[in-house]
């Protein structure tokens, strides 16, 4: 998958505002856990970072700030959002609500060449899991499920989950780091199956265990102040 910044050097992306070319990249370094949680960033680093003027990047930061996926913490300091068990708790109810929505939908719309282009993303996804590619399962692994949330439909919906996606992706980035890719939850054969079969419940069901697998991993991988207390 190319990321945002890879895509800023194609024809098509080249032609975007300089603005939304540096929002995009950073974006991507905070989805995908280049910046890691805790980690603060400033105006001037970050111009060296991208290559990019101040304004474009004060932007970029006024944004990502507005989205969630950084935190103003006062005397002109930004930083990285770090994760505790309610804020994990409130993600986990938001994407169970939300992505498998988005898999039902994604059931009456995708097409036969949409199921394949899963296919492929998927396999690719399992190959940098089978070689401990921390990087290409993380960037897989966010392809994949954008990838199927475009076949919804669903603009506010899909808009809702990415910013979600914004603020545990540094999160993943920590667990898969630590603990590799051997094990990490994956149930898009059986979302993809449902698919084919054109069985929207199935769907969900799938996107459901794959979103709670991927939650909990995460919880667990971060320790006992992440995790959240047992329900009942």
């Amino acid at each position: 998958m190319k990321t945002s910044a890879d895509q800023a050097e194609t024809p098509g992306a080249a032609r975007l505002p300089v603005h939304e070319q540096v929002y995009r990249q950073l974006r991507d370094m905070i989805l995908f856990g280049e910046l890691a949680p805790g980690q603060a960033v400033t105006i001037q680093g970050l111009t060296e970072v991208l290559d990019a003027g101040m304004t474009p990047v004060r932007e970029a930061l006024r944004r990502l700030t507005a989205e969630g996926a950084l935190d103003f913490r006062g005397n002109r300091r930004i930083a990285v959002p770090e994760l505790d068990a309610e804020a994990l708790e409130e993600l986990t109810v938001a994407r169970r609500a939300l992505e498998p929505e988005l898999a039902r939908r994604a059931t009456a719309r995708i097409d036969a060449a949409g199921i394949t282009r899963l296919r492929e993303i998927d396999a690719a996804l399992d190959a940098a899991i089978a070689r401990g590619d921390v990087g290409g399962y993380l960037t897989g692994n966010h392809h994949f499920h954008a990838t199927l949330n475009g076949f919804a439909g669903a603009a506010i919906l899909t808009g809702l989950v990415d910013g979600l996606w914004l603020r545990f992706g540094p999160s993943l980035r920590v667990v898969c780091g630590r603990f590799g890719t051997e094990g990490l939850p994956d149930r898009h054969k059986e979302l993809i199956a449902a698919l084919e079969a054109g069985a929207p419940e199935a769907a969900a069901r799938a996107m459901d265990e794959d979103v709670l697998q991927g939650m909990e991993q995460i919880a667990e991988g971060l320790g006992p102040r992440a995790v959240p207390p047992a329900c009942g």
